[in-house]
């Protein structure tokens, strides 16, 4: 969560770090779409305090990107499973997985890599054109304001 508030700015960048720009939100987020549903789970898979995972669970949950499902009644315990807008991310996590890959290289290469469920090939984020479909090159990309 940033301490800056974006009032007075209209940025969809912005108002999407506010929820998920945080370095443990992003990475909780990556746990969960790696099947990681409970809240030892994500303590085993990340070095993150325990109040800290709480903390980004819980808000998670209230903008509606993780969702609190009972599995257990006595005592009472919870798993995060992913709502619509959650796997939504599935995108924006690829893409900067796969930017990392190809920026900030690793000697033993990917750890990870996205493939296609029932196929046998890997994904690739890309940009397209809505109007023509072609797929667009980074420098064929001009982000202008339209209001």
């Amino acid at each position: 969560m940033l301490r800056h508030t974006y009032e007075g700015q209209d940025c969809s960048l912005a108002r999407s770090l506010e929820v998920i720009g945080e370095r443990w939100t992003l990475l909780i987020i990556r746990s969960a779409l790696l099947g990681t549903t409970r809240f030892d789970g994500f303590l085993s898979h990340l070095d993150i305090a325990r109040n800290v995972l709480s903390s980004r669970l819980n808000r998670l949950v209230e903008h509606g990107i993780l969702e609190r499902v009972p599995y257990q009644d006595k005592p009472v315990r919870h798993e995060y499973r992913l709502t619509p807008v959650g796997r939504d991310l599935t995108g924006a996590v690829v893409a900067l997985m796969q930017w990392g890959d190809r920026n900030l290289p690793q000697q033993l290469g990917p750890p990870r890599r996205a493939d296609h469920l029932g196929c046998v090939g890997t994904i690739q984020v890309e940009l397209r054109c809505t109007h023509c479909g072609r797929a667009v090159h980074d420098e064929e990309v001009d982000v202008r304001r339209i209001r």
